[in-house]
């Protein structure tokens, strides 16, 4: 059975309307969007490792036919694949990442917008999950 975190989808959602926010709608194009199914993209790759971006090994394909498949979270999708390394590096290095990454994506029709929406997006939900909870007093 399959788990998605609906939480961190809507986490995403709220970190978007953030950077909109602090940015103001014209600051954004509105080709610069992505479509509910791509924000989901961007919320599950959260959880994923950058060695999710690298392809199974020898040793990796010998222990899943011994030990069964393990969890495979490449999409099926090139666009959509294209849309979660990104994300993945992103969640995990910001701005950082490889220029050949960037022409990749890029090259499966996302624009430079949408690729600075969704760091920035991501920045803010980094941040906001950074911030030391308050704590509540009473009187």
């Amino acid at each position: 059975m399959a788990y998605v975190a609906f939480q961190e989808i809507g986490a995403a959602r709220v970190a978007v309307d953030a950077a909109i926010t602090q940015r103001g709608a014209s600051a954004i194009r509105p080709d610069a969007r992505l479509s509910a199914l791509e924000w989901q993209v961007v919320a599950l790759a959260r959880r994923d490792r950058i060695a999710s971006l690298r392809a199974p090994g020898k040793l990796s394909r010998a222990l899943g036919s011994i030990f069964g498949e393990t969890r495979n979270p490449r999409l099926a999708d090139p666009s959509l694949e294209a849309l979660r390394r990104m994300a993945v590096l992103s969640w995990h290095h910001g701005y950082s990442v490889p220029s050949h990454e960037v022409r990749a994506f890029l090259a499966a029709g996302y624009t430079a917008d949408q690729y600075e929406l969704m760091v920035d997006s991501i920045a803010t939900a980094l941040s906001s999950s950074r911030r030391p909870a308050r704590l509540a007093t009473s009187e």
